[in-house]
């Protein structure tokens, strides 16, 4: 059974939600049974015990939800394999070296312009490094001797080569066709009915966002910072909603570091970036975004471990913005303001867990829809009235809390101020609520 499912039918239910998972990876909310471990690892290193530091190490990257790691004993060597997205990272560890190894893509021939590829991309990699194995397939390698793989340069280092590894196959299968997918057993294939509600999700977003652009009642080259929350808005719903992977996944992420990127451009030109990524997107045919569409497990997050401090200077710093847009009339930009914000932590930071599962929530409620064809069984929003269930959120909002009460002792949202009369007014109250409390994490 979920975590959103016993918020609604309690733990005797025996009626579950999908298993269909959203937003980013993150391992920053690790158990203290992981926590544990590596400190057992570093000691054992210290005392030179390479093989017993080498499976705590092991033991405090695996997450059990995911089962992403997995290692056994083999003629007193340590073999293990673990997964990042679309890729399965295998290794062997001894009393002298450790060695790891990705198979990326396989390839009938080489081609100059992978290769090329490739070569350039070592240079930015600081452990791993790509290369071709003895039948010229694409691998991603790396090894250290024993002495020198302190639990701390391990986590880096194969941080490093599995992100890439899972990263570059999509990107190179994408762009190279004489290039084939390598070891994906490990995939789970999407159900029809769910890619289908995906896609059309994708289309209509999409569709629905560029018309604001084209016929809005602000003028797209004299307001272009009003359509920036609007589509950063949707970019980072996308990428939590539909968790994509290969090139949906990287272009999103192109969008959002083209925008943000610290040039000469101006606001408007910044804008009309963003416009044309969406474009590409909406342009792209079915079977691309299909093909795309698979459930893999991970072993390391890509976002950066913040606390709350982080997340309320995001509320402080845009959710004044709506007041400008709620007086003039302009409603669609205003409700893309707390969706930037809650879009914009998800995507770029691993918040504090209540937080996250907070902003999650928000999704929900604002989506009822996507998360209703997915054949969740959410009530947040009564369609026929269209009216927010007060009293649902509130019970979904308690539960969160009383679910991370053990490391979070002093979550108490104040939800007196919460307003129902509208998406909009509820949307600047919840996110106003999230960013007054306490969310003090403490170790048990």
């Amino acid at each position: 059974m979920s975590f959103w499912d016993r918020i609604r039918y309690g733990k005797s239910a025996t009626l579950t939600q999908p298993n269909i998972r959203f937003g980013r990876y993150t391992d920053s909310y690790k158990s203290p049974v992981n926590y544990a471990a590596w400190d057992r690892a570093l000691a054992a290193f210290e005392n030179e015990e390479f093989l017993d530091s080498f499976r705590f190490f092991l033991t405090y990257l695996r997450d059990e939800q995911e089962d992403n790691v997995r290692f056994w004993q083999d003629n007193g060597d340590i073999k293990f394999e673990l997964y990042q997205g679309s890729k399965k990272i295998s290794g062997c560890a001894n009393a002298s070296k450790v060695k790891i190894k990705a198979k990326v893509a396989e390839t009938n021939g080489l081609n100059l312009g992978f290769m090329r590829r490739l070569i350039e991309k070592n240079f930015s990699l600081e452990y791993a490094r790509f290369g071709l194995d003895k039948e010229n397939n694409i691998v991603i390698l790396f090894d250290s001797y024993s002495l020198d793989g302190s639990p701390y340069k391990l986590y880096y280092a194969i941080k490093e080569l599995a992100l890439n590894a899972d990263k570059q196959d999509d990107l190179l299968l994408e762009e190279f066709g004489m290039l084939q997918a390598t070891e994906v057993a490990h995939l789970q294939e999407i159900p029809k009915q769910e890619k289908e509600v995906k896609y059309h999700y994708i289309k209509k977003s999409l569709q629905s966002a560029l018309d604001i652009v084209r016929l809005g009642a602000l003028k797209f080259d004299q307001y272009p910072g009003a359509y920036v929350y609007l589509l950063l808005n949707l970019i980072y719903k996308l990428d939590y909603l539909i968790r994509p992977e290969g090139y949906l996944m990287e272009h999103l992420e192109l969008a959002h570091r083209e925008y943000f990127a610290k040039d000469d451009k101006k606001t408007l030109e910044k804008a009309q970036t963003l416009v044309n990524a969406l474009q590409d997107l909406l342009d792209r045919p079915k079977d691309a975004y299909y093909k795309e569409m698979y459930r893999g497990k991970s072993t390391f997050g890509i976002t950066v471990p913040v606390n709350h401090d982080r997340v309320i200077a995001s509320i402080d710093n845009e959710i004044v913005n709506m007041d400008w847009y709620i007086q003039h009339g302009h409603e669609e930009i205003a409700l893309s303001i707390p969706g930037f914000i809650v879009g914009y932590c998800l995507f770029n930071y691993a918040i504090p867990k209540p937080a996250r599962e907070l902003f999650e929530l928000y999704y929900q409620i604002m989506n009822p829809v996507f998360f209703k064809d997915l054949n969740f069984n959410f009530d947040y929003f009564d369609e026929g009235n269209q009216k927010l269930n007060h009293r649902s959120i509130k019970r979904a909002i308690k539960f969160v809390c009383q679910n991370n009460k053990d490391f979070y002792p002093k979550l108490n949202p104040n939800m007196n101020g919460l307003k129902f009369d509208s998406r909009l007014t509820f949307a600047k109250s919840y996110l106003l609520m999230i960013r007054n409390m306490d969310m003090t994490k403490v170790q048990r």
